[in-house]
């Protein structure tokens, strides 16, 4: 961009010059347009028209012809080599990245990169795993992904050509975050009908659009807001979980694993984990983070519980509440 207007500004300079140079040697006779008119086609040695003679004349002529006609055959042909090599450089690229998106197996998509996008994106480029990126915005593909080295696709994801080019045929998953329920719904559908093995994560902005998406084949669908809401509710309830990770089953039961803190005061303090009451109550300790740092993971029913510790909790939601609840 900046050789570009480089070579423009020295065209316009030249322009000027002999514009001003005819029109000071003719003096009145000659309009600055008809001065324009003839400082360029005497630079592309066109020569429709002569320029009044006089001495000071030929010789500002001579001048002008030797050193601007050197100044416009560079400027023509950085030009054209400027045109040559962008279209050169898409060329390659397209390849380049055809290439690379025929080598990928088993990787991720994901649709739309939006703010949700994005983060989807982060996560997966954090973990080394290999996935593209679609989106109708051709400035996020060239500019987005090009800076971070993620591979990308420009056109619709509702379109199955879209679809194929990010080797969906190959890939293990698929994450649909367009704007629109509508368009979501349309690439569930269409990533269904061309990959009946593919996981498909789906987003919904509306509760009453999960529903549909699920019955258009997506594996599993969330709702930002309404997930969001709930983890708020918790913690507003339960202020002392540090963290939540639902966990839904095959016959739709939701499950929870919740950090949960063990205050001075509590009852579990002391205790092994064989003498409390938390099997009954339905919890399954999976592990226990120390104050010190230390993780006991799997711990045995010997394992005492300490002042401090942090137990990972996993249950029903209404058991891993009471328990909150509880240490509270």
């Amino acid at each position: 961009m900046r050789q570009f207007f480089v070579i423009s500004g020295l065209l316009v300079g030249i322009l000027v010059m002999g514009t001003v140079g005819i029109y000071s040697l003719t003096g009145e006779d000659v309009s600055w347009l008809e001065s324009a008119y003839l400082a360029v086609i005497t630079l592309t040695t066109v020569g429709s028209r002569d320029v009044p003679h006089s001495p000071q004349g030929m010789i500002f002529i001579m001048v002008y012809l030797i050193s601007g006609i050197s100044v416009f055959t560079y400027c023509v042909f950085q030009m054209g080599q400027l045109i040559v090599n962008a279209d050169f450089r898409e060329m390659w690229e397209k390849r380049r990245m055809d290439r690379e998106l025929n080598k990928l197996n088993d990787h991720y998509i994901v649709c739309g990169l939006g703010r949700m996008g994005n983060s989807i994106c982060e996560h997966l480029d954090s973990k080394n795993q290999p996935f593209v990126v679609i989106d109708s915005s051709e400035e996020v593909i060239s500019q987005t992904c090009k800076e971070r080295k993620w591979l990308g696709v420009h056109g619709d994801a509702t379109d199955d050509e879209v679809l194929m080019q990010a080797g969906i045929e190959r890939a293990q998953s698929i994450a649909t975050v367009l704007a629109t329920d509508a368009d979501n719904v349309y690439v569930v559908l269409s990533a269904r009908l061309l990959s009946s093995s593919i996981q498909i994560v789906a987003r919904a902005s509306d509760t009453s659009a999960v529903q549909k998406l699920q019955r258009a084949g997506a594996t599993r669908v969330i709702s930002p807001f309404s997930s969001g809401a709930k983890k708020m509710a918790r913690l507003m309830l339960s202020p002392t979980i540090e963290d939540f990770l639902e966990i839904t089953d095959e016959s739709g039961s939701d499950l929870e694993l919740a950090e949960i803190q063990i205050r001075n005061n509590n009852d579990y303090v002391g205790k092994s984990l064989a003498k409390t009451d938390l099997r009954e109550q339905g919890i399954m300790v999976i592990g226990i983070r120390r104050t010190d740092g230390e993780h006991v993971i799997a711990p045995e029913g010997s394992v005492c519980i300490e002042s401090g510790d942090s137990l990972f909790a996993f249950g029903s939601p209404t058991a891993v509440n009471a328990l909150a609840a509880k240490c509270a």
